[in-house]
């Protein structure tokens, strides 16, 4: 593995768009207000992701 790789740090938000999204439009669909749930879900996905990415650097740095 090269240093470039090993000092990578990996993020969560990205991830959690993308299921926030996929979660919130399929209730949205569900509900018939597509756009307010894809929206609630995205950024749940957003809070979450920081949320994993915050306990990811704690653990490092311990």
């Amino acid at each position: 593995m090269t240093e470039e790789n090993k000092t990578k740090k990996k993020s969560h938000v990205g991830m959690g768009i993308v299921y926030g999204f996929i979660i919130g439009a399929a209730l949205g669909f569900a509900v018939d207000n597509f756009a307010l749930w894809a929206g609630i879900g995205m950024s749940l996905g957003i809070v979450i992701g920081a949320v994993l990415d915050m306990n990811q650097n704690k653990d490092k740095t311990s």
